[in-house]
């Protein structure tokens, strides 16, 4: 797989925009660590709830399955923190 500069610079700006996030948040990537390594299974339920400034609230969920654990498994590998 062969990457041009521009696909480098995306993938630059990717790890600083998350070095950033860990670092303005640094609680939610340790809850995430946490749920990861207990709560990460197939048919697990995960739910988000996002709440804008103004009160308007939306939420989704997804349950797991065979196919998610291993995208899951794929992200695990690329973490290097």
């Amino acid at each position: 797989m062969n990457m041009n500069f521009n696909q480098l610079a995306i993938l630059q700006q990717l790890k600083s925009g998350m070095d950033r996030f860990r670092a303005d948040h640094p609680k939610f990537p340790m809850f995430l660590k946490a749920v990861s390594q207990d709560a990460l299974v197939e048919g697990s339920v995960i739910e988000i709830s996002v709440t804008t400034p103004e009160g308007k609230s939306y939420c989704s969920n997804v349950k797991l399955n065979a196919d998610d654990m291993e995208f899951i498994k794929t992200l695990r590998s690329m973490d290097t923190h």
